[in-house]
């Protein structure tokens, strides 16, 4: 029967995520939600942040778990083997994810990080292909990917597999143009459940404010809702937004299309952009720069109708 669970949720994990990613690409191309904000360079960027640390970084990993870890901990290959299939899934996702939650957190708080982490930020769009838009030296260091391996290692093989196709779905979702929440902010009768959704889980209204070119609407909040799967992170460590609002203005206010190979390899190679975060003798931390007024849309969660409002950002938000 084990093996029976264990060869279903391969092949889940093996097609049913990537069919997944591959249908809600297809959504978004089919309504037009990148709304021509797909540029030359931002396809590079998303492209080569998508496949080249795959062929860089899989193998480090692989290695890791496969010849680091039993020459390291050479006696407790499978110690975990014992424990529950509930508990090890709930084990590798508090363990991966409370992880990720400190590991993006520092990269926004600690100047000197927050470059290796400003290619997730760049783009003046939310989508699918966000998710996996990161420098590849962010990628190769994240650090819940080697605790997570070595939990593997460790016997929680079959957790790991189903936690993080659950992981792969929230969080390509939180980063999708669909947003798929707003009927349960719209809707009074799935307020309740709106209520509990939007403090677990990363939900597109409250990682699109993560992504946010200002946090002067009271909508954007770039300095907090760092979590990935879990938004009950945010809660616990009072890092949390919650408005059921989505940004009008995404991205950095001060970006300027910076090389895809500065955005995957910087520090390795430099963006020609002068004055760029990424460039030779760039700032650590560039001023974010004013963003005209311009109208946006709120649901009004007691209604059901959308409110006009406006905003004007401030010239002086570091992005960090």
């Amino acid at each position: 029967m084990i093996n029976f669970i264990k060869n279903i949720i391969e092949n889940l994990n093996g097609f049913g995520f990537p069919f997944l990613v591959f249908f809600i690409g297809v959504l978004e191309f089919s309504f037009g939600l990148y709304k021509g904000k797909w540029p030359k360079n931002e396809r590079f960027v998303d492209i080569a942040c998508f496949t080249l640390p795959r062929l860089i970084i899989r193998p480090v990993v692989a290695y890791y778990g496969l010849k680091f870890l039993p020459f390291v901990l050479p006696g407790l290959k499978n110690t975990f083997e014992w424990v529950p299939f509930f508990w090890g899934c709930i084990i590798i996702a508090i363990a991966d994810d409370l992880t990720q939650y400190w590991y993006h957190r520092l990269h926004h708080e600690i100047p000197w990080l927050w470059r290796f982490h400003r290619t997730h930020h760049s783009a003046s769009y939310m989508g699918m292909a966000m998710a996996s838009r990161q420098n590849a030296i962010y990628t190769l260091f994240f650090s819940q990917t080697y605790l997570t391996t070595a939990l593997v290692y460790l016997g929680l093989g079959i957790p790991a597999i189903v936690v993080r196709g659950i992981k792969g779905t929230i969080t390509t979702l939180a980063h999708s143009s669909i947003p798929w929440d707003k009927p349960f902010y719209k809707y009074k009768i799935l307020h309740p459940l709106a209520w509990v959704l939007e403090r677990t889980i990363s939900t597109p209204a409250t990682h699109h404010a993560h992504h946010a070119a200002t946090t002067d609407d009271g909508v954007g909040y770039y300095k907090g809702n760092f979590g990935n799967m879990f938004f009950l992170w945010d809660i616990i460590f009072g890092t949390a937004l919650i408005t059921r609002k989505y940004p009008k203005a995404y991205g950095i206010s001060h970006y300027e299309g910076d090389q895809w190979y500065a955005q995957l390899l910087w520090p390795i190679f430099k963006s020609k952009v002068a004055g760029s975060e990424l460039a030779k003798d760039g700032p650590v931390v560039r001023i974010d720069e004013p963003i005209p007024v311009i109208p946006a849309q709120k649901i009004n969660a007691d209604t059901s109708e959308e409110e006009e409002f406006y905003y004007q950002p401030s010239p002086t938000l570091a992005k960090n």
